[in-house]
Order: C-alpha cells, then sequence, then structure tokens
C-alpha cells in the first residue's frame, strides 16, 4: 500500500492548527465584543421608575424586592385589593419608595390608566417587568376555547396593553427597558398544558420582535424564560371530582424553603439581565437544558413528550379527578 510521506501530513496538520486558532481567535472575539455591549449598555436603578404588573406575590414581588434594593421607585398592581395593599407594606417595610394600584391587566382601559396614574404621581416608566400567568392543567379534550381565551388575554393580551402604553414615551426620551417574563412553555410544548404553551409561545414571539423594532429607539426588550414550578400561587380545584392526582401539576423540589431560595435567585438574575439589557434569559438548568436540546433536536423532545403523555390521565380519568387550575405565575 502506498504511504504517505511525513512531508505530506505536514500541511493537513498546519490547516487543521490554522482552523483552531482562527476559531479561537473568533470565539475570544465575540465573547470580548459582548462584554462591551452588555457593559456599555448597562444602566443604574437608583431613583428610576419600575412598573411590575402583579408584582405582589411570588416571582413578582420576588423581582420588586430586588429593584427596591437597588434603590427603584416602585409601582406594583394586581386585580385583587387586599393582596395589593398587603404586598405594598411589606416593600414600604423594606424602605422602598412603592405606590400600588387596583388594576386587571387584560382590560385596555384599565392598563391606559393604571400607567396614566402611575406616571403621575412617580414619573415616566423607566423600566416595565410584564409578570402575570394562569395554568389549566388538563388534556386536549379537557380544555375549551375559553380556556385558550382565558390564557391569552392573561398571557399576551395584557403584557401588549401594558406595552403600548409605555412605549411611546419611552421611544421619546429614546430610553426604556421592557422586561417579558414568558416561560420554558414558550419554547417547548407541554403535554397537558396546551393553552398555557401556546398562549406563552405567542408571548415569546410578541417579546421578541419587539426587542429587534424597539432597539433603534434605545428600548430593550428582555424576554424571560423559567422553568415551571408552584411559587406563591394559590390553587382553584374545578370539575366534579374531590381531588387530582399530584403529577398534573407541575412541582420544582419538595421544601418551600427550596422554593423560596430559588424564585429570589431567579429574581436577582433577572434583575441583572435587565440592568444589561440582555436579550433573552432561561431560568434554571431544567429549562436551559430543554430549551438547547429542544432547539438542537426539536423532532426528539417531541417524541419524548408524546411518550410521557402516553403515562398521563385520559380525559376519562380528569373526569373522574377532576382538573385542577393554578392562577398567578407558575413561574420559575
Amino acid at each position: 500500500m502506498p504511504q504517505h510521506s511525513s512531508s505530506a501530513m505536514r500541511p493537513r496538520r498546519t490547516r487543521r492548527k490554522g482552523v483552531a486558532g482562527t476559531a479561537g481567535v473568533l470565539a475570544v472575539g465575540f465573547l470580548v465584543s459582548r462584554w462591551i455591549a452588555l457593559a456599555s449598555r448597562r444602566i443604574d436603578f437608583r431613583g428610576r421608575h419600575v412598573l411590575i404588573t402583579n408584582g405582589t406575590r411570588g416571582l413578582g414581588l420576588a423581582i420588586a424586592r430586588e429593584f427596591a434594593a437597588e434603590g427603584a421607585r416602585l409601582t406594583i398592581c394586581a386585580r385583587d385589593a387586599a393582596e395589593v395593599e398587603q404586598a405594598r407594606q411589606e416593600l414600604a417595610h423594606l424602605g422602598a419608595q412603592v405606590q400600588a394600584f387596583v388594576a386587571d391587566m387584560r382590560n385596555a382601559a384599565q392598563v391606559r390608566r393604571l400607567v396614566r396614574d402611575a406616571t403621575t404621581s412617580a414619573g415616566p416608566v423607566d423600566v416595565l417587568v410584564n409578570h402575570a400567568g394562569v395554568v389549566d392543567v388538563g388534556s386536549y379534550d379537557a380544555m375549551t376555547v375559553p380556556d385558550y381565551d382565558r390564557a391569552m388575554r392573561v398571557h399576551f393580551w395584557g403584557p401588549l396593553y401594558a406595552i403600548q402604553a409605555v412605549v411611546p414615551a419611552m421611544r421619546a426620551r429614546q430610553s426604556g427597558r421592557i422586561v417579558n417574563i414568558a416561560s420554558i412553555g414558550g419554547k417547548v410544548s407541554v403535554p397537558n398544558l396546551l393553552p398555557y404553551s401556546a398562549s406563552k409561545f405567542a408571548f415569546v414571539g410578541l417579546s421578541e420582535g419587539l426587542r429587534t423594532e424597539l432597539a433603534r429607539d434605545n428600548v430593550l426588550v428582555t424576554t424571560v424564560c423559567p422553568g415551571l414550578v408552584r411559587s406563591g400561587v394559590r390553587r382553584r380545584r374545578s370539575g366534579i371530582g374531590q381531588r387530582a392526582p399530584s403529577y398534573a401539576i407541575p412541582t420544582a423540589s419538595s421544601s418551600m424553603s427550596s422554593r423560596s431560595v430559588a424564585v429570589a435567585q431567579a429574581a436577582r438574575r433577572i434583575v441583572d439581565a435587565c440592568r444589561f439589557g440582555e436579550s433573552e434569559v432561561i431560568v434554571g438548568a431544567a429549562a436551559r437544558a430543554a430549551a438547547w436540546v429542544h432547539g438542537l433536536c426539536p423532532g426528539l423532545t417531541s417524541e419524548a413528550l408524546g411518550a410521557l403523555t402516553r403515562l398521563l390521565p385520559t380525559h376519562g380519568e380528569e373526569a373522574t379527578y377532576g382538573r385542577r387550575q393554578i392562577s398567578s405565575v407558575p413561574l420559575v
């Protein structure tokens, strides 16, 4: 057999080294340019007006605490007056400058009034954090059109109303930040959560598109996709059964204390992402892995989730157990 001489092999090794060297230089260049871009977009939250929708419990309240620690002036809102006042008092006790309003973000007129009143009291909104959610757990057969409509009104239309209310002033000032708290369910559709996932996919699409359109006005949009857990939620049960199977509800851990730590860490990560104007944040190792695998091999995740669906209760079994609804943000 013919033998390759060492001189013939040397150019190949040289080319491989050249390619590896070029790739290394490009990687370093990318990291340096990213660091420069992030540093140039860094803002200080002290004295800035931050509006957090549904910032009265769970992740929303944790984000409010983080902004309060940064010296921001806060506006929070929710539909429940007692809950709004309780959250306001807690934040005020921490030393925050905070005002609270009762508003239903699904109502465009109420959202416009909220932004107008908040601006009158505390000045223009510098940072908008869209944070609200509702989950109906059940199979496709158990869901109705009103379930999809409710999810869209909470996860898509409500945030859009808030964005439309604050963007004109942000554009006029050539300055602003918008943080949209979506979900990993807006990147990977999870079985038995179709209304939730469909509406979150719409929200992620809106958020990513806004990022590209508003960047020229120095209004930076950050899309946040946390994993699914129960944090600061109230549970309501519907259906004819007396109990629901535990595996019908997404959970994160067995102890409330560990969930609280996770929520606080997530809130800090989200505030940092807003500080530097990052485009996207996926919170949680499992959520990052799911997004990475689905982006690389969407067919694989679809097959795996399809297999998982076979282990979930059928529509007839759901009628026996009843259906559980989790309201107000099962995030992080």
